[in-house]
Order: structure tokens, then sequence, then C-alpha cells
């Protein structure tokens, strides 16, 4: 996870911290990132992030500086990245999918009506679908990529719809995974999705042709990333 381990929003789902860290970047990150990556052989990485509407452009510049160095040392290592929304900003959308990436993701997290409490008042449903349409208008050989948390109260129709809305913003990949309440101060569980639900979604959302439908209790936004490039439906 890049920037820091503090947010400047506060969504219901996550137990991130959250504050201002005023402007704060490691300037270092990117060359220690790319270093680590290096040591430890790996063939692909997924990097995340805190939101970071303290700075101008989200951390955009700093993403793509990270990328940049990760395959100035590691050539062979495909890049995913799991971005904030950067509040809808096109240049720093593209300042992202233009550095040496495959796979962008931005996560719409729920249901359209769910949205909000769930996400912070800045975030929005239409806002991540206008994000991921963006990055493949710019670059239209990347995989764009979002993850539903599913057992907030949503409903198998208000699902369904959200496939449509993804397919409508050219989204190849969904994911699919239970939601699992980090304290009491959080959005409570509405329910407990089964297993063979899970598998009616993933069906499901392969007859809207998304390149893959990953829909599992335990399935996260990063699971099975790698298989993104294998296109095989992550070997399902």
């Amino acid at each position: 996870m890049l920037m820091g381990d503090t947010c400047t929003r506060a969504c219901q789902f996550c137990s991130v911290n959250t504050g201002n860290p005023k402007g704060w970047l490691d300037k270092e990150e990117p060359s220690k990132v790319a270093n680590t990556i290096a040591q430890m052989s790996l063939k692909y990485i997924v990097l995340t992030c805190v939101n970071r509407d303290d700075i101008a452009d989200g951390g955009a510049q700093h993403f793509a500086d990270t990328v940049n160095a990760i395959k100035n040392k590691s050539p062979k290592t495909e890049v995913e990245v799991l971005t904030s929304d950067f509040n809808g900003s096109r240049d720093a959308i593209r300042i992202v999918v233009r550095s040496p990436i495959k796979v962008f993701a931005q996560n719409v997290e729920t249901v359209e009506r769910l949205t909000h409490p769930i996400r912070d008042p800045r975030a929005g449903y239409k806002k991540t679908l206008e994000v991921l349409k963006a990055a493949k208008e710019i670059n239209p050989n990347i995989i764009t990529k979002t993850s539903i948390i599913l057992g907030l109260g949503e409903t198998d129709a208000e699902i369904y719809q959200t496939y449509e809305d993804l397919r409508a913003h050219d989204v190849d990949i969904v994911t699919l995974g239970q939601y699992l309440r980090p304290t009491l101060n959080h959005h409570p569980i509405d329910r407990w999705v089964t297993p063979e639900e899970f598998e009616q979604y993933r069906l499901e959302g392969l007859k809207h042709n998304f390149l893959e439908v990953i829909s599992g209790p335990m399935v996260r936004s990063s699971y099975r990333a790698e298989r993104a490039l294998d296109f095989n439906n992550a070997g399902l």
C-alpha cells in the first residue's frame, strides 16, 4: 500500500486510519518498493494506496513513479494498480494509465443504492464508473477491474444492475467477496452470502461477457490477480 497508512477518507467498511497527512510523501518509496520487488523476484505485483485528497493530483505521479521504478529494476515484472478515484481527475488518471501497467483497478465497492453511507461522501458510484471508463479510453490496451463487497444489504437485482453498469463503462474484470466487519464502529453485516450464491453471481456475471468474474466468500480484489493475463477466468 503506497503513500502511508493514513487515508483522507472514512469509508464505513474499512479500518485504515483516517486523517490528514498534509501532503507528506516518502519520496524514496518508489525506489524502496522497486528494490524489494527485485529482491523477491516477483513476477506480478498489485500496488494499492490510501486516498490522498491532500495532494493536488491525488498521488497519481507517485503511483507512476513507483511503476516506472519497478519496471526499470524488474522489466519482466507485470504491474496492476488499485487506485483511489483521484476525485475524478482525468489528468491524474492519464498519468497513471500511461505508465507501464497491465491492469487498472478502482473499486465500486457496493451497489449504487448503498454507496452512501457505505463509502465516504467524496466517493461516488458514478464517479468510479467514470474513472474506469476514462482509464480505458486513455489507454485501450489496459485491463480494467473493480470489486463488489457483498453482505452490506444489496439485492440480487442490484448486483446484476451493477454488472450492466460496469460493462456499459467497458470494465473487464469484477471480483466479489464477503464483507467482514472490522470493528463494532463499522457498518454491520447484513447477511452471510453462501458459497452457492457466490457461484450463482459468478455464472450470472459471465453472461455479461466480463473477461473474468471471481466470486467467493474470501475473494478480495487481488485474489489470483496475476491470472488476468492468462485470459482464462483466473483458471476457475
